[in-house]
């Protein structure tokens, strides 16, 4: 019966990829429909964020309240309400009251199933379930491209919701095996864990948030400009191929993490995050090489995916480890808070920038962003030691 909830997880896991890339593969499209500028897909993305920082905030209560298959199913419930909210969009504004659902849903299922695995799973498990988000997310912007090819971009955003309605009734024929595979002890341990003032005060905690916040930072100005990076830097590419792009950073987390669940067990999380940082910094560097062509820069991306791939699950399965099964909960709650505070604002403040500099500077952004990655759990790591 585990084997078979474990496959129900991994499933969950693609829907809660599929929304995240429609946006960045779509918005070429949606910013002419709308007649607004590119900088302003980052105001919604934000409200997408934001949303997703409160649900995350909250999940420690929530968790200890609810038990993770209700919040699996409510929260997609959210994401499918806030597709088809997106999908019937006639005005820009309209973005913004549907990116609350879509928002709060991604939020609460993340934090809530990640807490789940890291404590009852190991990283190679973690990694897999990762790679299985990183299906979701390569998976629509193909959805997007087919949309753009023969129908609209609206028609992108109505299919994925009928995708995630199909995982939803996976997960509710589901309920009983998540019941077959509770214990007593999890129960208590839930009931006992620590909140979110207690938890910042551990040593490492704060570390780890800030460097949560750099990964997601360059992910999702990753998710959402890289279709965009190419439109502005490659000229005449087919607004198909352009939304195609989306899919590069998101097949490379995809492999990256695939790879990764093969040999976490063997390498351990701290020596996969070294790795993958070093991986991801050769794929700036291919994104910089001064080509004409967009095959090189496409590598690129797929290769910063790559390296991106095992810092977030490794991270996350860590957290019962080096804070304690009392701690992680409000751990990962508020790692995921600060990462999606990354995912708020980095995206919209890049949106600003590449309107005053160009879109070129992308590359430079994002390599910022992984120096502080890394800078910052190597000092969380001696903090713990």
């Amino acid at each position: 019966m585990a084997s078979l909830l474990l496959a129900v997880i991994y499933l969950i896991f693609i829907s809660l990829g599929l929304p995240d890339s429609l946006l960045g593969s779509g918005w070429p499209v949606m910013q002419g429909a709308f007649g607004v500028p590119s900088s302003y897909a980052g105001y919604v993305s934000m409200t997408i964020s934001f949303m997703t920082i409160i649900s995350a905030l909250f999940s420690p209560k929530i968790i200890k309240r609810f038990h993770t298959k209700w919040i699996v199913i409510f929260s997609i419930l959210l994401t499918v309400f806030g597709l088809l909210g997106f999908s019937v969009s006639r005005h820009y504004y309209m973005l913004f009251l549907f990116a609350i659902p879509y928002g709060l849903g991604a939020g609460a299922i993340d934090a809530s199933v990640n807490h789940y695995v890291a404590n009852n799973f190991s990283g190679s498990v973690m990694n897999f379930l990762h790679c299985f988000y990183g299906v979701g997310a390569v998976i629509s912007p193909s959805i997007m491209a087919l949309a753009l090819k023969y129908a609209r971009w609206n028609e992108g955003y109505r299919w994925t919701a009928f995708v995630q309605i199909g995982i939803l009734l996976v997960c509710i024929l589901s309920l009983p095996l998540w019941k077959k595979n509770e214990s007593e002890s999890d129960e208590k341990e839930i009931k006992n864990s620590a909140g979110i003032r207690e938890t910042l005060t551990v040593p490492g905690v704060v570390l780890t948030l800030i460097a949560f916040f750099a990964y997601c930072s360059g992910e999702a100005t990753c998710f959402l400009w890289t279709p965009s990076y190419f439109a502005g830097t490659r000229a005449g590419l087919s607004k198909e191929l352009v939304a195609s792009f989306g899919s590069l950073i998101f097949g490379g987390l995809m492999l990256g993490r695939l790879i990764s669940g093969f040999i976490s067990n063997k390498l351990g999380d701290r020596l996969l995050i070294r790795i993958g940082i070093i991986v991801e910094l050769i794929g700036i560097l291919l994104v910089l090489m001064p080509t004409s062509g967009y095959l090189i820069a496409a590598v690129g991306f797929v290769v910063i995916g790559t390296g991106m791939g095992p810092v977030y699950p490794a991270i996350q399965h860590m957290a019962p480890t080096n804070f304690g099964k009392r701690y992680s909960a409000a751990a990962i709650g508020l790692q995921m808070a600060s990462a999606y505070v990354g995912s708020t604002f980095m995206p919209m403040v890049f949106g600003h920038l590449q309107q005053l500099m160009g879109i070129w500077i992308m590359p430079f952004y994002l390599l910022l962003f992984a120096a502080l990655n890394i800078g910052m759990l190597e000092t969380a790591y001696r903090k713990l030691r």
